[in-house]
């Protein structure tokens, strides 16, 4: 049984049908990679997958429970975090108030102390800007602390859209680092990401999304060495 089973998922914006048969599986310990253009549906399969958008039909199993029954925020508390696109950290709030809030649901205290240590671990700069207000930090530091305050929540499986949007080349190769690192530590990933090269670079299997439909999958060795996919998606003729 796979971790996460997204099966013949049908979703709507009003009568705008954007994922039209999305199925996904995910199985435990991987990192799987969505790709594709603008408006291909990936962050659409993860606000559904993640309880924001409710699909017409189809489901969504989590380790086999099937998800519609929960109200999104009741998921954090399943082991399912999220990284959204655009960061969305608490700007007003300090970076250690930030990462405090991943951990809401949770009352172990010297589990929050233990995950808070391995944060810092991770990206030594939130631990050195700790006190400073999130709404100042660099681009680069923000996506640190939204997926920094993500492991907060300690995860089974985090969501990932788009990490390195607005990113310079040295901090996306950073960025990547640490999900390669976050996923070595146990964490399963599904990680949505319009920069295909790095997506596929990290990921073990990958799927290739299109106006809404899965048009190819396979393992991230193999679609970087589909012509469709060097041709749309890699930048190689």
């Amino acid at each position: 049984m796979a971790l996460l089973e997204v099966n013949d998922i049908h979703t709507y914006y009003g009568n705008i049908h954007a994922l039209k048969g999305i199925s996904v599986t995910v199985e435990e310990g991987e990192i799987v990679s969505l790709i594709g253009g603008n408006g291909a549906g990936k962050t659409t399969t993860l606000r559904t997958i993640s309880g924001l958008l409710q699909p017409r039909s189809g489901n969504v199993l989590f380790a086999g429970e099937d998800l519609s029954k929960y109200r999104a925020h009741h998921l954090v508390a399943k082991g399912i975090a999220m990284v959204p696109e655009g960061r969305g950290v608490f700007a007003r709030l300090s970076v250690s108030e930030n990462l405090g809030m991943g951990a809401y649901h949770r009352n172990d205290k010297d589990g929050i102390a233990e995950d808070l240590e391995r944060v810092y671990k991770l990206f030594p700069r939130l631990e050195e800007r700790q006190n400073q207000v999130a709404g100042t930090l660099s681009g680069g530091e923000q996506q640190m602390l939204a997926m920094g305050r993500a492991m907060m929540s300690r995860p089974s499986l985090l969501l990932m859209d788009e990490p390195s949007m607005g990113l310079a080349p040295v901090l996306v190769e950073a960025i990547f680092d640490t999900i390669e690192e976050i996923n070595k530590e146990g964490t399963t990933i599904l990680l949505v990401e319009q920069n295909a090269h790095m997506a596929l670079q990290v990921a073990h299997r990958g799927y290739v999304l299109q106006t809404g439909e899965i048009i190819l999958s396979n393992s991230a060795q193999e679609l970087q060495k589909d012509p469709t996919v060097q041709k749309a998606y890699l930048g190689i003729e």
